[in-house]
């Protein structure tokens, strides 16, 4: 079973019926019993981290999500998901995060805001299984104004060229985050769901 976490900033049904697609169990659920029982876990999310920190809080989500990443469960952040994950963020502040990965989180500077749309992945973590059967350069859908800048680069799993290079993709050990978005990414997004659905803890 994987828990999807509604915090209510994310689009649930369409990262389950994905899931589904591939021949996932799931759960959409708020409730910390169902996490910390949960094999998997998707942390879905669209919009700022301050307030999706405060609902996470406020629906007493944050010690069950560090718990199940420490039990070494399989654990995967999308878009807000995955900045979520760092320590901090630069908007509407310095935000605090779940601090799972040590870095920040900034806006893209002197960019059109927000990267929307199709664009390549640099798979840089050859021995990653959430890509695998994914070629490099493959194209994957982005909606995304900040991007994750990790402390330490040994987690980098893809890079993605918009006028810089960004930051796509990190993994470290159990948990994996991506800027993009596998629901909406066609093939390509349900080989990735597909991949994190059969890891093993």
């Amino acid at each position: 079973m994987i828990a999807i976490i509604d915090y209510g900033m994310g689009n649930l049904r369409s990262v389950q019926k994905a899931l589904e697609k591939v021949g996932a169990k799931t759960v959409i659920t708020q409730e910390p019993s169902d996490i910390l029982r949960s094999q998997k876990i998707v942390l879905p999310g669209v919009g700022a981290m301050q307030p999706a920190m405060e609902k996470l809080q406020s629906l007493g989500l944050i010690a069950p999500i560090r718990e199940s990443i420490a039990s070494n469960k399989p654990f995967l952040g999308i878009c807000l998901g995955l900045q979520l994950l760092f320590e901090e963020s630069d908007e509407g502040g310095n935000v605090k995060g779940l601090g799972i990965f040590k870095g920040k989180v900034i806006r893209f500077s002197k960019l059109k805001v927000p990267h929307m749309g199709w664009n390549r992945i640099n798979i840089k973590d050859a021995g990653n299984l959430l890509f695998s059967g994914v070629k490099n350069q493959s194209f994957v859908y982005f909606c995304h104004s900040y991007c994750v800048r990790p402390e330490d680069t040994g987690v980098i799993a893809t890079t993605t060229d918009y006028a810089i290079d960004f930051v796509s993709s990190v993994r470290k050990e159990n948990v994996f985050g991506v800027q993009f978005h596998p629901e909406k990414s066609q093939d390509i997004g349900l080989r990735i769901l597909k991949n994190f659905s059969g890891l093993k803890e």
